[in-house]
C-alpha cells in the first residue's frame, strides 16, 4: 500500500510502500516516552521503500534497554515523530510513525509488542499480543 506522510508543519514530507498487515502497537517504555503517550503505532517498511520528498528530518540516536542503537527521526521545526530505524547495518527497516501518515485511519494494528510495559489502565487493544519480555 502506498502511503504519504508529513510532519505537522509540512516541512518534511515522504512516501512509502507498506504492508498494512504488519502495522503494530509498541508498548515499550522508550516509545511511551518518545511519543509522549501510552504507546506508539508503527508501520514497518524496508528502507528502500521509503522516499523523502521534501525537508530533512532531525536525527536522535537512542540506546535501547537491549543495547541496540536506534535512530529516531523527527521534524526539527515542529517535533513530529516520523520514523525510527537501526543506527547501523544494511537492509534496515524504517518504523514509520502512523500518526504522520495521511492514511492512518485505514491502518489497523495487527500485533502488539513489548506488552509487559503496557500501561495497566489501557483498554483491550487490537492486534495479537506478541510475547516480548
Amino acid at each position: 500500500m502506498k502511503v504519504e506522510g508529513s510532519c505537522h508543519c509540512g516541512a518534511v514530507t515522504f512516501q512509502a510502500e507498506i504492508d498494512p498487515e504488519r502495522v503494530r502497537i509498541c508498548h515499550c517504555s522508550d516509545c511511551q516516552t518518545l511519543s509522549g503517550t501510552a504507546f506508539r503505532v508503527v508501520a514497518p517498511t524496508p528502507e528502500a521503500d521509503f522516499h523523502l520528498i521534501s525537508g530533512e528530518p532531525t536525527l536522535y540516536v537512542k540506546t535501547a534497554e537491549s543495547g541496540a542503537r536506534r535512530i529516531q527521526a523527527f521534524c526539527g521545526a515542529c517535533g513530529t515523530p516520523l520514523y525510527a530505524t537501526a543506527a547501523e547495518g544494511e537492509a534496515r527497516t524504517f518504523g514509520i510513525r502512523v500518526g504522520a501518515l495521511k492514511q492512518r485511519g485505514e491502518l489497523h494494528p495487527k500485533r502488539q509488542f513489548w506488552h509487559r510495559s503496557r500501561l495497566p489502565w489501557l483498554p483491550d487493544m487490537p492486534g495479537k499480543v506478541i510475547s516480548r519480555q
